[in-house]
């Protein structure tokens, strides 16, 4: 991924409402759900979520499936996963307080060290 994509997955998510469906999405794994269950999940009608759902589609984040007289939708781990790592492969440089943020745990308190005579 490069730069210009990262922005343009990120500029998706740049709206809570459809930050919520992906979220929403993420947890419903590989199932999926409707718009109208999207919606009423997060608070919006099926058709606001429709709108939302378009965006997120436009960027790759979410993808969609006819079902009969239904389309469900469903995230697209991959695409979150690149943009993820996208922002965090120059993580750190190596900087162990900053590993532990990135990893999700608590930065370590930073050690100070008392010499002799000092």
């Amino acid at each position: 991924m490069d730069d210009g994509q990262a922005t343009a997955v990120l500029g998706a998510l740049a709206q809570e409402t459809r930050l919520q469906i992906l979220r929403f999405l993420v947890g419903r794994g590989s199932k999926g759900a409707s718009a109208g269950e999207i919606g009423a999940a997060v608070g919006a009608a099926s058709s606001r979520a429709s709108f939302h759902l378009s965006s997120l589609s436009q960027a790759g984040l979410v993808s969609s499936e006819r079902k009969s007289r239904c389309v469900i939708y469903r995230a697209e781990l991959d695409a979150l996963g690149a943009v993820l790592k996208h922002l965090v492969q120059d993580c750190c440089r190596g900087d162990g307080r900053l590993v532990s943020a990135c990893a999700g745990g608590q930065v370590p308190p930073r050690r100070t060290f008392s010499f002799l005579g000092d």
